[in-house]
């Protein structure tokens, strides 16, 4: 499926049908089924039973899904790309998961992961809470070896356990750091805030390899600072993107399970994304939209604008 020159069927256009109507695809892209061959597949992990506070994530996917109908999509002026014409991006549905099981469930995440990225060059994944990014980190391991991570949220996601489970919302990057899933000396965090549970959180974080951009620094220093710790960072290392939506401030994104107040803004966010372009992007995820907590798409919408941006990196990565 790599290697096709066919021409890529593109999303329906908002010039021909209504964005409010259609397919219910991420911003009404073909299914995968439909598609030749795939650059990019997005993919739905309707899967929250990792969540510490508040639960709704596993509607997730379907409101970034219904979010996305308000995006333009043909051509985007901070990239200089008309991303669907360019790549062939296809809806992969949801994968299945065990509501009652977590274990049962980080495994089939991680063997259905596996197997799309077998046939397609990239994967996005729609959350979901942020526990399905460690079967997702071993899925990329597996066909790329470690990455660089980047990881955007208000929290670090280093914690061993939540009341002596191992595998929660919380704890994803402890397990990637035990399996050896990034690159210790090329990872970090972006938009941590807040109290933590003790003061040897931050320690016990960069002992596992992470640098960790806290949020006042886009306050003290701005975005290009923030921008420049991360190329610096990074370098030319294959980079995944972690996202978690609660990286922004509630006034831009409450639809999530876990708030944090003095947040980014999405101005802020999608900037940085923008002064990652050339970056060398593998795949990346899109987390913890809890619709059920948004108020008129705000968060959803971001979420979807966020997926878009990604779309439009992966089409500025340095070609394989």
């Amino acid at each position: 499926m790599k290697d096709s020159k066919i021409a890529p069927i593109q999303p329906v256009s908002g010039t021909i049908v209504p964005r409010f109507a259609g397919p219910s695809t991420f911003a009404r892209l073909p299914e995968i089924r439909d598609v030749n061959s795939c650059d990019i597949a997005i993919i739905g992990i309707p899967f929250d039973a990792g969540t510490s506070y508040r639960p709704g994530a596993r509607f997730g996917p379907q409101a970034i899904r219904q979010a996305s109908r308000h995006l333009r999509t043909q051509y985007h002026p901070s990239y200089d790309t008309e991303p669907f014409i360019e790549l062939q991006v296809a809806d992969a549905g949801d994968i299945t998961c065990n509501p009652f099981n977590i274990l049962e469930s980080v495994e089939q995440i991680q063997t259905a992961a596996t197997e799309i990225m077998g046939n397609v060059k990239n994967i996005i994944s729609l959350g979901g809470d942020h526990t399905i990014a460690l079967p997702l980190l071993r899925a990329v391991n597996h066909h790329f070896g470690p990455v660089a991570l980047v990881h955007f949220d208000a929290h670090l996601d280093t914690w061993d356990t939540y009341f002596g489970a191992p595998y929660t919302h919380g704890t994803p990057f402890r397990r990637a750091a035990e399996e050896k899933l990034f690159l210790d000396h090329a990872s970090m965090h972006v938009g941590i805030r807040g109290p933590l549970y003790s003061r040897n959180d931050l320690i016990n974080d960069e002992e596992l390899g992470f640098k960790v951009v806290h949020c006042d620094e886009f306050q003290t220093e701005g975005v290009e600072h923030v921008i420049g710790r991360i190329k610096d960072r990074v370098g030319k290392h294959p980079i995944y993107l972690s996202i978690d939506i609660d990286v922004l401030d509630p006034a831009h994104a409450p639809g999530t399970g876990t708030p944090e107040i003095a947040g980014m803004s999405s101005r802020e966010l999608v900037n940085v994304l923008r002064g990652m372009a050339g970056l060398n992007i593998i795949s990346a995820d899109v987390v913890e939209v809890a619709p059920a907590y948004d108020h008129a798409e705000l968060t959803s919408l971001a979420a979807a604008t966020i997926v878009y941006e990604i779309i439009n990196l992966l089409a500025r990565s340095p070609k394989k």
